[in-house]
């Protein structure tokens, strides 16, 4: 049993699709998606704010249909937003708590059919996070995947304080958070990150050392070498040529190389609540693209933004009118 003490409407508003396909052909705005039904162990968020990310397109161009779930979907992971009810074994969050996280526990299996681009969604309560007091919804929206992901790589590489990493794509949303936490979480000796011209200042301002253009030099042909190479763009062949003697490479994305390994995201909300404390003193940042945030109207042309893989940061859609 679940416990309200607002009426919630039986029916909300979603963006959806029903067949694998491109973002502009497929994906369809239904006024009449019935509100998710909550388990005992999950709160229904009134969504303010879902941030999305490449695994979204991906997932709807039907590149994980084995593991997915059923058609038709609502794409989104990552939410911000306010409780509106809860199961009755959740102990943490009550009604009118603002929460925010990833609500697919297993990144690329069986993600959640109910996504986060709707008025509503429902999600287990270990999963969330209470949202930063100092982040708005938007901001909120942008981090749960992208900095899971960022930490969960460091973690599985055992990076630590001292310690020398390269990250590849450090101006993307997984990458803007790796930098950020070898910093300012890990106590990082060094830096070193790539990016285009454009964006080196942002790489410089996240905490890099060394920020490299990759327009303009081949990372692996440094004479220097790094305790750990993150890997954020599917560049593993490469990454692995500058990696010191024993140290770690970890990718996200592509072919695995060895000594590489890959990894899928778990979410977890405890991640979040240890990371709060860094985003509630400012140290670390989160980093919305200057176009990347849309209205819930404009949800087809956040989808085509992100797609052209020049996004810097995250791509946030607001559900809030």
């Amino acid at each position: 049993m679940a416990s309200s003490t607002e009426t919630l409407p039986s029916k909300m508003k979603a963006w959806t699709y029903s067949e694998y396909g491109k973002s502009s052909d497929v994906l369809k705005l239904d006024s009449d998606v019935v509100v998710p039904p909550l388990n005992d162990n999950q709160v229904l968020v009134k969504v303010v704010a879902a941030g999305i990310n490449p695994v979204d397109f991906k997932r709807m161009l039907g590149m994980f249909k084995e593991i997915d779930s059923p058609l038709p979907i609502i794409p989104g992971y990552d939410v911000a937003g306010v409780v509106v009810k809860v199961g009755s074994q959740v102990k943490k969050f009550k009604e009118g708590d603002e929460v925010y996280g990833d609500i697919n526990e297993k990144a690329l299996d069986h993600p959640k059919q109910l996504g986060t681009i709707a008025e509503y969604t429902a999600v287990e309560e270990k999963l969330l996070a209470f949202k930063p007091k100092n982040l708005s919804f938007i901001e909120a929206a942008g981090l749960p995947l992208a900095i899971e992901t960022a930490h969960e790589g460091l973690e599985r590489c055992e990076f630590s304080a001292g310690k020398s990493i390269l990250v590849l794509g450090g101006a993307g949303g997984v990458g803007t958070m790796i930098i950020q936490l070898a910093k300012h979480v890990y106590g990082a000796s060094k830096i070193a990150a790539t990016s285009s011209t454009g964006k080196l200042d942002l790489l410089k301002s996240l905490g890099a050392d060394l920020p490299i253009d990759y327009t303009k030099e081949n990372f692996e042909d440094l004479p220097e070498k790094f305790d750990v190479v993150y890997d954020a763009v599917g560049q593993c062949d490469r990454a692995v040529k500058a990696v010191k003697e024993g140290g770690r490479v970890v990718t996200i994305i592509g072919g695995v190389v060895p000594p590489a390994f890959v990894f899928i995201l778990t979410s977890n909300g405890a991640v979040l609540e240890k990371l709060n404390p860094f985003l509630e003193s400012g140290k670390v940042k989160p980093i919305i693209d200057p176009k990347g945030i849309f209205s819930f109207s404009q949800t087809r042309e956040a989808f085509a933004y992100l797609e052209t893989g020049r996004v810097t940061g995250k791509v946030v859609i607001s559900t809030i009118p």
